[in-house]
């Protein structure tokens, strides 16, 4: 009778295993993820540029008038700073990002693929940091 309930045992966890997704379609949902992400806010990139030159503008504006507000000027060039900052980390995960699994095991893919889910949700986050310290000093403007 045990040798059955090890048999049964086995061909249970056999099905079971074998009805779940493959580690490749999980692979694919999480790569399909990782691109949603950087989807979300790359349509923003232009904005982080025009509104990095509208901060420089009016900080430049400021220190040439004589009674211009230092801290002012200084948050504007803050802002400025973490705009590019912001558009030069987008560019910079997506030149290192592969698109292609190359030799890598289905393991292997998914440790890559969890790294870059990290890395393109801190691109993300900065971004909207960036836009919303904007959208807050630069709307009296």
């Amino acid at each position: 009778m045990t040798k059955y309930s090890y048999i049964f045992t086995l061909l249970t966890v056999f099905l079971i295993y074998s009805c779940g997704p493959s580690l490749s379609d999980q692979n694919k949902e999480l790569r399909d993820e990782v691109i949603a992400v950087h989807d979300e806010v790359m349509p923003q990139m232009g904005k982080l540029k025009n509104l990095e030159k509208q901060a420089l503008n009016l900080a430049e504006e400021l220190e040439s008038n004589e009674e211009g507000d230092s801290l002012r000027v200084q948050e504007l060039k803050a802002l400025a700073y973490d705009l590019n900052q912001a558009h030069e980390g987008m560019f910079v995960w997506m030149r290192q990002y592969e698109q292609e699994n190359g030799e890598r095991s289905p393991e292997e893919v998914k440790a890559y693929l969890e790294d870059q889910m990290v890395k393109v949700q801190k691109v993300n986050e900065d971004i909207k940091t960036a836009l919303a310290k904007a959208s807050s000093l630069l709307e009296d403007q």
